[in-house]
């Protein structure tokens, strides 16, 4: 088969596609409004416990 044939069309047409879905997702994204959280009250100090996916207090981590 030339130039690749039946192939070659299917990843030019993943290609366009792939072009497409980041296009829609830069616009979703553009826009989409920020999400303004109010301060929380009583909430531990120092960085996010589960900043890692685990669940970290006093240098012991332990898994969800």
């Amino acid at each position: 088969m030339p130039d690749g044939g039946p192939a070659k069309g299917a990843e030019a047409r993943i290609a366009e596609a792939a072009a497409r879905a980041l296009a829609e997702a830069e616009a979703r994204r553009k826009a989409e409004a920020p999400l303004i959280l109010p301060k929380e009250l009583g909430g531990r100090d120092g960085p996010e416990p589960t900043r890692y996916g685990d669940w970290e207090k006093d240098g012991l981590v332990s898994d969800f």
